[in-house]
């Protein structure tokens, strides 16, 4: 395993330490870190419409128009849209591997785009559930590239920081949605709900016409044979034009030789997480991220509080918009500062802290929600929104951002678009249950409903601290030797044994390559 301590002060590429640059004062990484905000906007989008919809169902214009919605159209109002991500997900991969990471971008918004404009006319529940199909269908084919940009663009001294900070952008998008759908709900029309709808177009109108400013992904230049323009981009990006800085040469001769052992070594199937025991100790740690992000009881109140707050009596539209505003502003403020602290504190050690404080809260959670129902005393009531502020603080140190920040960089580039698609589908399939069992199992059980969940998040204590390994201040490339060792596909100054003999092997190949041409060239003469 490869050793992740470096000096207080410093960064890590290729074995080598070097001194942390201030992005702020180096003027080309901090304009790319601004443009960026453009491609984190898709998250922010799927934060927007989880909030969006969770004040629709609390605006008794929407209900009144959808013909008051039972538990189960409800579940599908939010439901169908993780439906149409999952549908997605197998061609995600060929986009952002093909097409390039920007273009997977602009085709997943311009498909929200569409999808948005039917969600805002819809005249019926069935004209609305099939605009949130497409959306998620777009949603899926955006989310799928962004990370996987700035994964793969950012300095190494700030890659972690700014891909956690991708999904914690979540709730901005929430917020807008919980406040925008609040400040229209005194409405008395229709509009109190179509505005929320048609504002949900915004985001991905800025990513289309913005994320061409964005420089493309230089490992995916590499990828296509264009080492020439992924030097330039890295150069202008990471030293402020200079080709010939020491970060530089070291990111691109290693970021060029392990692709090219990737390459060689042909290990770009669907099925490959499966072939090594590296690999499969990624696919469950992928696979579980994607399940615990979402069954960890997180996804009663991300799309539906109002049920939650109905059954401990706080039911006044007015206020349940109220405390979904605030909660959605205090997650945003507890993730976003838990990003700064990825390399700091580590990832291990946060997945832990974080699994067990939510048991512990939903535990008492659960407890007030029983002694509410026997005693219907407002305090208990009370006191469950307080826990579920609570049980959020420590969602939020480390599910919210470290989901996709932990699962993108923990695969190598060859086989990271599918990867990510393992996780993707779990979160779907996790979102989808959420959405359409949660609203069913509430209304039929009720309290006892939080008893599953309790048990659960239990397993997932015990899961990550078997299976969850610690990667903090390791370069994007090195970070295979953690589940790989001297196995691991890596190239340049930082290359294993395995990477080296390959390397060789490529070199030799190349050689004999070149001889035969000589051969040709004199023979025609």
């Amino acid at each position: 395993m490869a050793s992740t301590s470096v000096s207080s002060g410093h960064f890590r590429v290729a074995g080598k330490e070097f001194p942390k640059i201030n992005w702020l004062k180096s003027p080309n990484l901090r304009s790319t870190y601004f443009l960026l905000f453009f491609v984190i906007l898709t998250s922010a989008t799927n934060g927007y419409d989880s909030s969006m919809v969770n004040g629709l169902l609390s605006l008794d214009q929407f209900a009144e128009y959808m013909n008051h919605p039972s538990g189960t159209t409800k579940g599908l109002f939010s439901g169908i849209m993780f439906l149409g991500s999952l549908v997605a997900l197998p061609i995600t991969p060929y986009i952002a591997d093909g097409l390039g990471r920007r273009w997977g971008i602009c085709i997943g918004a311009f498909i929200m785009i569409l999808a948005v404009v039917v969600q805002s006319v819809s005249f019926n529940v069935q004209m609305f559930i099939a605009a949130r199909f497409f959306l998620g269908f777009g949603v899926s084919i955006a989310h799928a590239a962004a990370p996987l940009l700035i994964t793969e663009l950012c300095h190494p001294q700030h890659r972690a920081i700014f891909t956690t900070i991708y999904n914690t952008t979540w709730y901005l998008g929430s917020i807008v949605a919980a406040w925008l759908t609040y400040g229209t709900s005194t409405i008395p029309s229709q509009w109190a709900w179509r505005i929320p709808s048609i504002f949900q177009a915004l985001p991905p109108l800025l990513q289309i016409t913005c994320v061409w400013f964005v420089p493309e992904s230089p490992r995916w230049y590499i990828s296509k044979g264009k080492p020439e323009i992924a030097l330039a981009v890295l150069a202008k990006v990471h030293a402020e034009g200079n080709a010939d800085d020491e970060v530089v040469q070291l990111e691109f001769e290693e970021v060029k030789d392990t692709l090219a052992i990737e390459k060689q070594a042909e290990q770009t199937g669907w099925l490959e997480l499966f072939k090594t025991r590296g690999n499969r100790h990624r696919l469950l740690i992928l696979v579980s991220a994607g399940m615990f992000s979402q069954w960890s009881g997180n996804g009663l109140v991300s799309y539906y509080i109002s049920g939650v707050l109905d059954s401990i009596g706080i039911t006044d539209s007015d206020m349940q918009l109220k405390i979904n505003g605030v909660l959605n502003i205090w997650n945003c403020i507890v993730a976003t500062s838990m990003c700064f602290f990825v390399d700091k504190l580590g990832r291990r050690p946060l997945f832990l802290v974080s699994t067990f404080g939510m048991l512990i809260s939903f535990v008492i959670w659960t407890i007030l929600s029983e002694r509410f129902d026997a005693t219907h005393v407002k305090s208990n009531g009370s006191a469950v929104v307080f826990m579920i502020f609570v049980y959020y603080t420590f969602y939020n140190i480390a599910w919210s951002g470290l989901l996709i920040g932990y699962s993108v960089e923990i695969l190598p580039f060859s086989i990271r678009a599918k990867g990510m698609c393992y996780m993707f589908a779990m979160v779907d399939i996790g979102q989808f249950f959420n959405a359409f069992i949660n609203p069913i199992a509430l209304e039929k059980i009720q309290w006892r409903y939080y008893i599953v969940y309790c048990a659960w998040l239990a397993v997932e204590l015990v899961f990550v601290y078997f299976f969850y390994i610690e990667t903090k201040n390791t370069p994007l490339e090195e970070i295979a030797k953690h589940f790989d060792g001297d196995d691991a596909l890596v190239g340049g100054n930082a290359a294993t044994q395995k990477g080296r003999a390959i390397e060789v092997e490529i070199e030799g190949m190349r050689n004999a390559s070149v001889a035969e041409e000589r051969v040709g060239i004199v023979a025609k003469s």
